[in-house]
């Protein structure tokens, strides 16, 4: 047996060599797995839960496992959080294609949560340490929304937050300012924690340290309070009578062609049984009906008999629809919806804007079919990009269009009020995933888009969850999964503006410095700190 120095406990005793004990070991993979279970902790927040405080101690667990490491430490631990909460909440991504995409898909956006834990334990040195770190994790979201493929913002923080206290928040500077008063709040706890437990050892904190933990978590919790009054459901520009129709989809039995054509008629035939409800007296009638994305898969300009379908069912109920299809135009594959008046036809159209990668289009098509020629198969054309917003005018009812995918994107939201939409609509798309979370996820962000826009959502499914929100976030009706059904209400038509929609993107901007500073002082004050000759 040999003998060497040790510096941990008396630097200069002389003790065995020995294999390290189970003990040790354990304690080394402690902050491993605090890290992926925080991660798992902030999963469970998420919708179909209501559980959205929990995103406050994934956050300090988080903090604390990182905090005064190393910024390689950092790196290794953020990635094992982001699998964590990235795995389990994006399962639904392999529904239709297997694991071997989803697998893929978390792997790569775990990336932006691991140099967001290199960042934040470079920070955690820092006075106020849990500002700056907060900042770091909203601007991991900002990249994460746009790279790569136009991005992927899916998991943003603000969009579990739904049914919690932080929501009017939205209304300050959108998903942002919201996620950032989450996180804030979380790192705060534990910060405001690990004083508690020095003062109690020491007897000692830093007064300056301690406010600026109390500040951390009472500023987010003041700042919602204060921000409820902008949140309203009152009308501005009076009201709409709306229908939103989920027409459902056929389960089995059916070719592909003949699932698009069914899939129409399910649309067409849940129209003209609300239009007789409405004859009957048994509901009012709408002012504009809503169908939802891909409703007519068929080409209603290519195709005379897809197009008799939708205008039989527009003539039925006496009102324009808003209908969901697929239509190629000089030579171009787009999502289109199409408002089909009852006497003119078609009259406008809108192009959906965000499309998404590996499901409406596919980069790296020629590396990825030599991989597995079956992925590339699912995408045989690519959808093209529209370039205007979507706003439909519909008797002087101005409706904004953000279609599934793109109710994740801020920009692709905010522009259809800022051209002047008075309510929203989302019509997706979710029977590829059957009965998996991503439905409930969507509807979340269509509540935060609510607020935060101070504008009733309408989210027309074709097999559910379709449902009526308010401006105030707000479900007011909503129809079951894998059922024919329609929602008729009155709703408020709104114009003002909240700051979220008048800033835009400075908010994020701003936290974007406020992280970047952060990290230029911690990286300064590091070499400032070295000795001459530290390696």
């Amino acid at each position: 047996m040999t003998v060497t120095a040790t510096s941990v406990g008396q630097p200069d005793q002389l003790q065995p060599q020995t294999a390290p004990g189970r003990g040790a070991r354990l304690r080394r993979l402690a902050p491993a797995a605090a890290a992926a279970l925080a991660g798992v902790l902030l999963y469970v927040s998420f919708p179909p839960r209501t559980l959205w405080w929990l995103a406050l101690p994934a956050f300090a667990v988080f903090g604390w496992v990182v905090r005064g490491r190393s910024w390689k430490a950092g790196l290794g631990l953020g990635y094992l959080f982001g699998l964590g909460f990235l795995l389990p909440l994006l399962v639904w991504t392999g529904v239709e294609v297997g694991s071997g995409p989803w697998l893929a898909l978390v792997a790569v956006e775990a990336v932006f949560v691991a140099l967001v834990g290199a960042g934040v334990a470079t920070v955690s040195r820092l006075p106020a340490w849990p500002v700056w770190a907060a900042a770091l994790w909203v601007a991991g979201e900002a990249a994460r929304a746009r790279v790569p493929f136009g991005g992927f913002p899916w998991g943003k923080i603000a969009f579990g937050q739904a049914d919690g206290v932080f929501l009017p928040l939205a209304a300050v500077g959108g998903t942002p300012v919201l996620g950032f008063a989450v996180v804030l709040c979380g790192f705060g706890l534990y910060e405001a924690a690990r004083l508690v437990a020095q003062g109690r050892r020491t007897r000692a904190v830093r007064r300056g340290a301690a406010a600026a933990a109390l500040l951390s978590v009472a500023v987010p919790v003041a700042g919602a309070v204060a921000a409820r009054p902008l949140v309203s459901d009152k009308a501005e520009d009076g009201t709409a009578t709306i229908a939103v129709i989920q027409g459902n989809v056929p389960r089995l039995g059916l070719d592909f062609n003949s699932q698009r054509r069914a899939v129409l008629d399910h649309h067409a035939r849940e129209t003209e049984r609300l239009a007789a409800e409405v004859k009957a007296g048994k509901q009012p009638r709408p002012d504009f009906v809503l169908w939802p994305e891909n409703s007519s898969d068929i080409d209603p300009f290519a195709n005379p008999d897809a197009a008799a379908v939708i205008e039989y069912a527009a003539r039925s109920i006496g009102a324009p629809v808003s209908v969901g299809g697929v239509v190629e135009r000089d030579g171009k594959l787009l999502n289109e919806q199409i408002l089909w008046d009852p006497a003119k036809g078609p009259t406008q159209t809108y192009d959906k804007r965000q499309v998404q990668p590996f499901g409406e289009f596919l980069p790296l098509r020629s590396l990825i079919g030599a991989i597995n020629s079956d992925w590339t198969s699912m995408v045989r054309q690519d959808f093209s990009r529209g370039s205007e917003p979507g706003v439909f005018d519909i008797d002087g009812t101005k409706v904004g269009l953000a279609t599934c995918y793109e109710a994740a994107f801020d920009w692709a939201v905010r522009d259809t009020v800022t051209h002047g939409a008075q309510m929203i609509s989302v019509p997706s798309n979710n029977a590829t995933f059957d009965r998996s979370e991503m439905t409930y996820q969507q509807l979340a962000m269509s509540r935060v888009r609510a607020v935060e826009h101070s504008r009733t959502v309408t989210v027309p499914v074709t097999s559910g969850v379709s449902a009526i929100i308010m401006p105030d976030g707000t479900i007011t009706q909503r129809t079951g999964m894998f059922v024919a059904d329609s929602l008729v209400q009155k709703v408020p038509l709104r114009s003002s503006r909240t700051p979220a929609t008048t800033l835009g993107i400075l908010p994020e901007v701003a936290l974007v410095l406020v992280a970047a500073g952060g990290l230029g002082w911690a990286i300064g004050a590091g070499i400032r700190g070295r000795r001459p000759g530290d390696a």
